[in-house]
């Protein structure tokens, strides 16, 4: 179509000058260079108009590059920002969390440590309830002991046990070091003709008692009693005046005593 007007405003042009010779006119070159202004006019060299719609596509795609750049750089920081947040929170939490922990481990810690300062006052405190002892009369030999004009303290020389040490075997005195419950016992022995008698003895007050007659052979008895001592209180064995006992390597005269449970 282009091609077509074109053609047509050639032969206008054409035509005008053929005319314009006819009527007084123009030489031959004239007509020429009137021709080629006319098709200069008519088809403008086309690469200006290439060369401004080159310029305008680069504007365009530069302009959606950097377009799309930007958003790709919104998006990220977007996304950076989020998991900054993301770190804080995680952060916080496991602060947190060592926080927690660490209070813990500081009540297992005093638990512990409260657990093991209770375990040494329980076993110094079962130590203290250690208390136990039991002795017979002669370390060595054999013999009779009595009859004496007074009651005296039998003292059981030969010791088996005396854990607590709250025995001694120098005077036959048992002191109590703790309030409580105590069981004793007394075991004795003799020879027909002469009574046997002995007595527990709690702070010089007569608690139970011994005591066996035979015209001959040999004789024997045994008695117990619980008592509740105070610390310091003492228990001992007396052998009635005009009484007597006898003993030998079988150790058949016996006191013995211990810790029932403390009392508070």
């Amino acid at each position: 179509m282009k091609g077509l007007v074109c053609l047509l405003l050639l032969l206008e042009t054409f035509v005008c000058v053929v005319q314009h010779q006819v009527d007084g006119g123009l030489n031959e070159n004239e007509i020429s260079q009137q021709l080629r202004s006319e098709d200069g006019r008519q088809n403008p060299p086309q690469t200006d108009t290439l060369r401004d719609e080159a310029s305008t596509d680069s504007q365009q795609n530069y302009h959606l590059f950097f377009t799309d750049i930007h958003a790709a750089l919104r998006e990220l920081t977007a996304t950076v920002t989020e998991q900054k947040v993301n770190i804080r929170a995680l952060e916080t939490q496991l602060r947190e969390q060592q926080t927690f922990i660490l209070e813990e481990l500081n009540k297992k810690n005093d638990e512990i440590s409260n657990l093991t300062l209770g375990q040494v006052e329980l076993r110094k405190e079962n130590r203290d309830r250690e208390i136990a002892f039991s002795a017979s009369l002669m370390q060595s030999g054999s013999g009779n002991i009595g009859p004496f004009t007074t009651d005296i303290t039998l003292t059981y020389r030969k010791v088996f046990t005396n854990i607590g040490n709250a025995y001694n075997p120098i005077t036959g005195v048992f002191t109590a070091p703790l309030k409580g419950a105590y069981m004793f016992r007394i075991f004795v022995y003799g020879y027909g003709g002469t009574t046997a008698s002995v007595s527990i003895i709690k702070n010089g007050e007569h608690m139970v008692m011994a005591h066996d007659i035979q015209a001959q052979d040999r004789i024997n008895s045994s008695n117990g009693v619980v008592l509740i001592l105070e610390v310091g209180d003492v228990v001992y064995v007396r052998l009635w005046s005009g009484t007597r006992i006898a003993d030998s390597y079988n150790n058949h005269n016996s006191f013995s005593g211990f810790l029932l449970f403390p009392l508070r």
